[in-house]
């Protein structure tokens, strides 16, 4: 092993760390769990290869008991991490989509896409759109032909996944699937950023944050050419009118550093002459992603019900 094997070259603590010598150690979301069915809720999962050959996949959610003559709604998730770590397939996001699909009795597709560094950006975007195309083109995946109800799609996803998410909707709307109906987007505590900070984003408390997305952005991305790009900040996107759904829901937590993005996403998607309904739900008390850490707890439950009341349009 070389001597200088143990220097830092990039850290990305609490997520990553990238040393000199080119090992890359991630400090979360190393996990995997195999699909299962949830003895709490109910919910079934299995696993599915999309594109092996880059090793893109996904697992798929039913709930418990699902009716074959009244299809549900699906729900594509992508999860968060910084588009440096997590997966589809840890703990964490099993027991989230467990809650969530319980909650609001639709069938999802937990989206597993490739990471950065090793597969810098777009390419997590690229693998996320591949598995919308590989939905539409099921003819044998009983689950999705079965259960679920093209036409009636929602996109949700956390941090990153919420980034993506907001993303592929904007695709949807300007490129169009045939197969796919956008009905609505949830996003929690989405990743947008910019080059100039907005409301407390200057703060000194929020330094330490500031200063991680401003170097961790070009790291995931190194063809960017600053943080004001439209895949991260909306407001600089003039094809944000083209979201293509009706409806989107976002999450922000009192004490997230992302926060004042999220509600300033609420407001630039108001303004960009965009013909649908955006609500903004703020959380008090809590921090980035808490309902993710946490699905069961005071603020995560009324959460996944208004999250499954926006999906089933009550």
């Amino acid at each position: 092993m070389a001597a200088n094997s143990d220097e830092i070259l990039h850290d990305f603590s609490p997520l990553l760390k990238h040393y000199k010598d080119g090992r890359i150690e991630r400090l979360v979301g190393l996990d995997v769990v195999p699909p299962s069915v949830d003895p709490k809720t109910g919910v079934q999962s299995k696993d599915v290869e999309i594109s092996p050959e880059i090793n893109v996949s996904a697992r798929l959610y039913l709930p418990k008991n699902p009716d074959r003559s009244r299809k549900l709604p699906l729900l594509v998730y992508f999860h968060g991490g910084g588009f440096l770590v997590e997966s589809a397939f840890c703990s964490q996001y099993q027991n989230h989509l467990h809650c969530l699909v319980a909650e609001a009795n639709v069938v999802a597709v937990s989206v597993n896409y490739r990471l950065a560094p090793e597969h810098p950006l777009p390419i997590a975007f690229e693998d996320s759109w591949l598995a919308l195309e590989w939905i539409v083109s099921q003819s044998t995946e009983e689950w999705i032909n079965d259960y679920a109800d093209l036409g009636r799609v929602f996109f949700g996803g956390d941090s990153a996944g919420g980034n993506i998410a907001h993303n592929m909707a904007l695709r949807i709307g300007t490129q169009k699937l045939d197969g796919i109906n956008l009905s609505g987007v949830i996003l929690n505590c989405p990743f947008f950023y910019g080059k100039d900070p907005i409301g407390n984003e200057g703060a000194d408390h929020f330094n330490f944050w500031k200063n991680y997305n401003d170097k961790l952005l070009p790291y995931v991305c190194p063809c960017m050419s600053d943080c004001d790009e439209p895949w991260i900040n909306p407001a600089k996107d003039e094809k944000l009118s083209s979201l293509g759904c009706k409806k989107v829901l976002v999450y922000v937590a009192e004490k997230d550093f992302l926060k004042d993005r999220g509600c300033y996403y609420k407001e630039i998607l108001s303004k960009s002459g965009w013909h649908g309904d955006v609500e903004l739900v703020e959380v008090k008390g809590e921090d980035h992603c808490f309902n993710v850490l946490y699905p069961d707890s005071e603020n995560g439950i009324p959460m996944l019900k208004k999250v499954a009341s926006f999906i089933n349009g009550s």
